[in-house]
Formats: C-alpha cells, sequence, structure tokens
C-alpha cells in the first residue's frame, strides 16, 4: 500500500451509503489514483462532469431501447463514481468547501429527479400506462421530503441552540472499521454490516436499483420498489424529526 493510496483511502466518506460504500467509493479511490495530482483538474469539474454525465444518462432512458438502457445504466454508475471522486479530491488537496458541497448536493438531488421522471416516462411509453408516471412523481417527492424535514429540523434546532450543528457533526463522526491496512476478517464483517444499509433506499441504492432495471428491461417494478420506499422513509423521517422537536418544545426558541 502505497502512501498516496492510503492518503487517499483516508478520504474516504466513512458512513457512507451502501452500494457508494463498497463498490463506487472504492472505484472512485482509484482513479483518484491517477488523476489527484493534476492541478487542472479539481472537484468543481468533476461534479460537473458527474452532473453532465447523469443528464446523457437521463436522455439515455428517454430515448429507450436495449442498448440505450444498458448505455444509461453504465453512465448512471460513471456519474456516480465522479460524484464520489470530488468529495474524496477536495479531502486530499484539504479544498473542502461550502459552495462545493453545496453544488455537489444540489446536483444529487437533480440526478435522482432526472434519472427516475426518465425511467416514468420510459416505462409509460412502454406500457402506455400513467401508473408508473405517478409511481416516479411520488417517490421523487417523498425523496425530497426526506431533506426537506432534515432542514427544517435543523433550523428549528438550531434556533433553539445555535450550537446544535456543531454537537451533531460531532455525534455524526466515525472511526473507520475496514479497509485497506485491516485484515480479512475486520473487511468481512464490515461488508456483512453494511448490507442492513440497502434497506434505508437512499441514492446509492437507486444507483443499483435502477441500472439492474434497466439492463433486465423491469422499470415499471422497480418504480413501484422506489415509491414505496420513498413514502416509507419520507413518512418514517417526518414523524421522527416531529416527536424529537416536540421532544424538546419545554425549550425557548431564540429569536
Amino acid at each position: 500500500m502505497t502512501g498516496k493510496l492510503a492518503r487517499l483511502w483516508a478520504t474516504k466518506t466513512k458512513d457512507d451509503e451502501w452500494w457508494s460504500s463498497f463498490v463506487t467509493a472504492p472505484l472512485a479511490i482509484f482513479a483518484n489514483y491517477g488523476v489527484v495530482d493534476r492541478p487542472w483538474i479539481t472537484p468543481n469539474r468533476i461534479t460537473a462532469a458527474s452532473f453532465l454525465v447523469a443528464v446523457v444518462a437521463s436522455v439515455g432512458i428517454l430515448i429507450g431501447g436495449t442498448a440505450w438502457f444498458i448505455a444509461a445504466a453504465i453512465l448512471i454508475h460513471v456519474s456516480h463514481v465522479l460524484d464520489c471522486m470530488d468529495g474524496q479530491m477536495a479531502r486530499y488537496r484539504k479544498v473542502s468547501s461550502l459552495v462545493g458541497s453545496y453544488y455537489d448536493r444540489l446536483t444529487d438531488q437533480v440526478q435522482v429527479t432526472l434519472w427516475f421522471g426518465a425511467a416514468g416516462y420510459a416505462a409509460y411509453a412502454q406500457s402506455l400506462s400513467v401508473v408508473p408516471v405517478f409511481l416516479a412523481l411520488i417517490g421523487i417527492a417523498f425523496y425530497g421530503l426526506r431533506s426537506y424535514v432534515k432542514y427544517i429540523a435543523i433550523q428549528i434546532q438550531t434556533a433553539r441552540d445555535p450550537s446544535y450543528p456543531e454537537i451533531m457533526a460531532r455525534l455524526s463522526q466515525t472511526s473507520p472499521q475496514a479497509g485497506l491496512g485491516y485484515g480479512l476478517r475486520a473487511n468481512v464483517l464490515w461488508f456483512l454490516k453494511e448490507q442492513p444499509k440497502a434497506l434505508i433506499a437512499d441514492e446509492g441504492v437507486f444507483i443499483f436499483m435502477l441500472s439492474v432495471a434497466l439492463v433486465l428491461d423491469q422499470l415499471t417494478p422497480m418504480l413501484w420498489v422506489f415509491a414505496i420506499s420513498q413514502v416509507f422513509w419520507g413518512l418514517y423521517w417526518s414523524v421522527k424529526q416531529g416527536m424529537n422537536i416536540t421532544a424538546e418544545r419545554q425549550l425557548p426558541i431564540q429569536k
């Protein structure tokens, strides 16, 4: 293990999403190995490239057909690898910025909307049923609700206690449990512990789920899973955050 590769591995998000954790993030690390020292390749440019590839993938889904579906599935993974690379590069170079983080998360949200909106249309074109379109809209709406609920909760809690974001940042810090420098047993145990994350149905799961559906040409069943999972998690986090805020309602809000 070279020193450069070790430093790159240290930039991997410790509590990453399911598919990102053991597939796209490691691929991004090895891709970064060849480009991270090239000054003209910047994290923001990689973010832009990731979004551009995501748009092309969406167009491929809209065009339809086996070849385009397979190409779109590949491009979706390429986009996600690039999406992992930008943050890793920024942390490696110690140039992380709030602006970069903002645009990275913003493009992530738009990509999910494009992909599943396109999938809904493609499934409609195949079946002439509006059900896939409705499922895509429901899934996208409740996926957005998850982020919106988190934003509202942070805003309210910060109004009560300005140190709340700092406290939550400390609580969310995790230590690495596997990867380069760890033994086989530690990596196997880590891999097994990562699998329940698939049930959370976040962006990492979308990458896997949508690409498989495209390759197998099974968009409508995938959209059912997408819609149901997002309705469940959207409602779950809405209720959970509401209960957390209610539990602290005795604290005065600072204006």
